[in-house]
């Protein structure tokens, strides 16, 4: 963090100082069992743990009573962690790449990090910090030598991308696109995408708005902004798309348009979906005047930064589990099989989905319906479902006629993993996807153990 004495972060927040006035330096935090050196320990009082009873230690502590740590004494802890992130990105040199969507932006997130560490000292979202929580913990992270702040940002409901961006108002925004998460919240895509919209009402004139231009409810966000509107997604798009590719393993190749200039970009993640993230991070990037060649170089050199997103592990005997499990919506589980059927088009190997619920939907049964349905079009062979409520996807895969698969339902994580361990063929890919509360890991990690595993 820009270092402040507590006395300095008490003016901000109209706080008082209790015990030492020590000097902050290191960033905040809210798990005491991670604690950051010289940081700030946000004391939050929850429903079932108060952070006031693990101050012990800290070197700082914000919280709302005082503790046996030098304390700054508030009235809301995460209101004046509010606060302090919109004094910091004041006080920061850092531009600020603010960026939302139904689906995409841990991965958009991550490539665009990547792309901007190469031209200066870069701060990005850890994990899912999306909310009025995590964006300050983000930007908090930022120092005097920060020159590129990259904050994620997610919505609850109507308004809450407009505090986001209060604080930490963005230089430049996107808009990935505009899915089903979310929808037992807001009630339709539209109000999603009104929500959504905020990201670029934020903008000032001189700022840049980078929109999905495949997506007919971002696209429209450009009249809803004062600033430069770049478009990506299309090969005519402002950030043109073309030439796409792929090897058996689903990594795409394509070129990457911009001002009449192409460059070639080749990815090292797998799924086609990887391609809009790409695209959408390399937006952000020329927006803010990296060169197209640093950027299409610097997108193809990308390894994955976040844990359980696609990633690629091979056993000893051949197998490949691919690891989803972070998280799951209709839509991004959608992506993930068309890469597992891609892959068993491709290589000519035989592809199980292990699929757990999918959490936050208006619909549950109709959602695991469809994309059970998806799974069967796309080609895969064994569709595995773990828990009740997952069951629905092998009742919408066992309705498409020309479907020769298999569906075999599972009572939970660990009759998923057995029957997966007993029934798995050298030369099999297996794909493991849910939503965070299904903590499918544990499957993944089953199916790896004693089996020897390599990144590939």
């Amino acid at each position: 963090m820009i270092a402040m004495r507590l006395s300095d972060i008490a003016a901000i927040t109209g706080g008082h100082v209790h015990g030492e006035d020590v000097l902050v330096t290191g960033g905040a935090y809210v798990d005491s069992r991670a604690p950051e050196d010289h940081g700030l320990f946000v004391a939050i009082a929850g429903e079932r743990v108060d952070g006031h009873e693990y101050a012990e230690g800290a070197h700082a502590v914000l919280g709302t009573r005082p503790t046996s740590a030098p304390t700054l004494v508030v009235e809301d802890a995460v209101a004046s962690l509010g606060a302090l992130s919109r004094a910091v990105v004041q006080r920061a040199a850092a531009r600020v790449y603010a960026l939302t969507g139904s689906q995409g932006k841990t991965g958009t997130k991550d490539y665009l990090a990547t792309v901007l560490a190469a031209d200066a000292e870069t701060v990005a979202t850890r994990g899912n910090h999306n909310n009025e929580i995590g964006v300050p913990l983000t930007v908090l992270q930022t120092t005097a030598d920060t020159r590129h702040l990259v904050v994620e940002m997610g919505a609850r409901g109507p308004g809450h991308i407009a505090y986001l961006c209060e604080l930490a108002p963005p230089d430049l925004s996107a808009v990935l696109n505009v899915g089903t998460a979310h929808l037992s919240e807001f009630g339709t895509r539209e109000a999603i995408a009104a929500a959504k919209g905020e990201i670029v009402e934020a903008l000032d004139a001189d700022g840049t708005a980078v929109l999905n231009a495949t997506d007919g409810l971002v696209l429209p966000m450009r009249e809803r902004t004062r600033a430069r509107v770049l478009t990506f997604g299309a090969h005519d798009s402002d950030i043109g798309v073309r030439d796409l590719a792929s090897d058996d393993f689903g990594r795409h190749s394509f070129s990457l348009g911009y001002e009449g200039r192409w460059a070639q970009v080749r990815l090292r993640q797998l799924g086609a979906h990887q391609v809009m993230n790409a695209a959408a991070a390399a937006g952000l990037a020329l927006g803010a005047g990296l060169p197209l060649d640093l950027v299409a170089e610097t997108l193809s050199g990308a390894e994955a930064r976040s844990r359980w997103r696609m990633e690629l592990r091979e056993r000893a005997d051949g197998v490949a589990v691919i690891n989803d499990a972070y998280n799951a919506n209709p839509e991004s589980t959608m992506a993930a099989l068309e890469t597992l059927g891609e892959i068993g088009r491709r290589s000519e190997r035989r592809t199980i989905a292990v699929l757990g619920e999918m959490l936050e939907l208006a619909d549950p049964r109709a959602d695991h319906v469809r994309v059970g349905q998806f799974a069967a079009a796309a080609g895969v062979d064994v569709l595995v479902t773990v828990g009740e409520q997952a069951a629905a996807y092998a009742d919408g895969a066992a309705g498409v006629p020309k479907w020769h698969g298999k569906a075999v339902r599972t009572e939970g994580r660990e009759d998923a993993t057995s029957w997966v361990r007993k029934n798995v063929a050298p030369g099999d890919v297996v794909l493991v996807k849910a939503s965070r509360g299904a903590a499918l890991e544990q499957v993944v990690a089953g199916l790896l153990t004693d089996e020897g595993d390599r990144d590939r």
